[in-house]
């Protein structure tokens, strides 16, 4: 056994948040009890934000069979409020954030445990490997879409690396306890994007996020199209409606260049039923977006050798783009027509004018 794989090792608290997630819930507690690292330097907290199918009563099953596994109850339903009842009810030194819909390699608590002090990180993360619910064409393709530089950009824990990296944000994540006690908790009214805002602060305290290549876990990737344009709807919605609720900039460029295009596609396409120049502009920029989204498609069909990705890529990925643009657009509009932004900023004008 690996010398930091010792009964001496620090305690581990592991927060899952979960809701109706009887299909995966069973899979991830499996993989969490599969891991190499002690079991008695473990615990195991599952926040269930009231779920109405089967999940609770598999969780009471885990419960009853280990004893270091316990259910708890979320009532507003809310992944940040999961996270701090989880935090505030854990014993350990380390709190790990995990996912119901993923799968751990056996390994990938002690990496995280041995990187987090060999590089004095404060907060640790590795890769997450895509895999489609179903194994169909189309989940397969938006697997691809979500998991390529194409698609999400320089997301480096959904794009992978092949060397360790300081980096902005990582998936889940493993935190030192006294992060919380510096910085707070989780911000209970971010629906979404909870984690950037949270890892925002962080840097913003000097503290540093580490991503190792070495850490592992797989995610499962919605597999039909009308769950996955929801899913890029509410993204977008949430990486631009946290201004309504914090004075951190937790986005990256990476997060708005889907408004920027869908903007763009507007305001040049309103303008062209007037404007030929703006016609031209509007038609360059379709047709160079189709380029790339042609270019990339291609490859990915040559490394897949299946012919039928020509003609689901291209549609995957500009509903990617398109949905999450409108998401964003969706929550810029929410927060310009709401009475917190006008009264803030009458305050901000009188105390430049002043």
């Amino acid at each position: 056994m690996n010398n930091y794989l010792q009964s001496n090792q620090p305690l581990v608290s592991i927060i899952i948040p979960c809701r109706n997630e009887e299909k995966f819930i069973s899979n991830c507690l499996d993989s969490v009890l599969a891991q190499d690292y002690p079991k008695d330097r473990l615990e195991v907290l599952v926040v269930d934000g009231m779920s109405e199918d089967g999940t609770r009563k598999m969780m009471e099953k885990y419960e009853e069979k280990h004893s270091y596994i316990r259910l708890w109850d979320n009532l507003k339903r809310i992944t940040s409020c999961a996270l701090n009842i989880g935090i505030k009810q854990a014993k350990g030194d380390l709190i790990f954030w995990m996912s119901a819909h993923n799968l751990y390699e056996k390994d990938y608590i002690s990496k995280c445990v041995r990187y987090l002090k060999e590089y004095g990180a404060d907060n640790v993360g590795g890769i997450m490997i895509t895999i489609p619910r179903e194994n169909t064409l189309i989940g397969k393709a938006i697997a691809f879409a979500i998991s390529h530089k194409f698609g999400v950009g320089n997301s480096i824990f959904r794009i992978g690396t092949q060397q360790s990296k300081w980096v902005d944000t990582v998936f889940g994540g493993c935190y030192k306890r006294e992060i919380f006690e510096k910085i707070g908790l989780f911000n209970e009214k971010l629906v979404r994007s909870q984690d950037m805002d949270f890892n925002s602060r962080l840097k913003k305290a000097g503290l540093k996020i580490l991503l190792v290549p070495d850490i592992v876990t797989y995610y499962y990737a919605r597999s039909d199209l009308k769950s996955f344009i929801i899913h890029n709807f509410m993204n977008g919605l949430w990486a631009i409606l946290p201004f309504k609720y914090t004075n951190i900039v937790s986005v990256s460029l990476r997060h708005l260049v889907p408004l920027l295009f869908v903007l763009t596609l507007i305001v040049f396409g309103l303008l062209s039923v007037s404007s030929l120049w703006a016609l031209i502009v509007l038609s360059l920029i379709i047709g160079s977006y189709l380029v790339c989204d042609l270019f990339f498609s291609i490859k990915i069909t040559h490394r897949e050798r299946d012919f039928r990705y020509l003609f689901f890529m291209p549609l995957v990925f500009a509903l990617l783009h398109i949905t999450y643009g409108m998401g964003s657009l969706w929550g810029l509009l929410k927060i310009l027509f709401s009475r917190q932004f006008w009264e803030n900023s009458k305050v901000i004008l009188k105390t430049i004018y002043e």
